[in-house]
């Protein structure tokens, strides 16, 4: 498995834009946690559980939540979730989240009522394996062919 995953990398396994995982990463939304850029010419690289929290991210944004309310999201999961993140599963209701973790529910934006939707961690890290191989394999030097030609006299 890599060490880390530059940018470009990391963008094509989460599905999103370079430009906005720059953005997210500029503003703090997730930082690479292998090596963060330091000025120009220099390179992000992103860590696994990077891959699988920046698919989360693209997850919950596409479910409709706004992006202050993922980055409260995220503030929470960090400072509350010390296990593996694909464990969990979110609970997304209206503009409300909610973690499951285990036989808990934690209502993590204390804001709404109804499931709408529920979004299964351990999908994101499916997701986000398969893309990894897909990648990888797109990335593998072709086999070489070298043809043999006998001549009968």
């Amino acid at each position: 498995m890599h060490q880390g995953f530059s940018g470009t990398q990391a963008a094509e396994v989460v599905g999103i834009s370079y430009r906005q995982l720059d953005y997210w990463a500029r503003t703090n939304l997730v930082r690479p946690s292998g090596c963060d850029a330091t000025g120009s010419g220099s390179r992000r690289v992103y860590s696994y559980r990077d891959l699988l929290e920046l698919r989360v991210i693209k997850s919950l944004l596409d479910a409709g939540i706004k992006l202050e309310s993922v980055r409260e999201v995220f503030n929470y999961l960090r400072s509350h979730v010390d296990t593996e993140i694909a464990a969990a599963h979110i609970v997304i209701s209206g503009q409300s989240v909610v973690l499951c973790q285990g036989d808990q529910l934690v209502d993590v934006m204390r804001n709404g009522q109804g499931v709408l939707n529920v979004l299964p961690l351990s999908g994101v890290k499916d997701q986000v394996d398969s893309q990894i191989v897909r990648m990888e394999k797109a990335s593998a030097p072709a086999p070489r062919v070298v043809a043999q030609i006998d001549i009968a006299l």
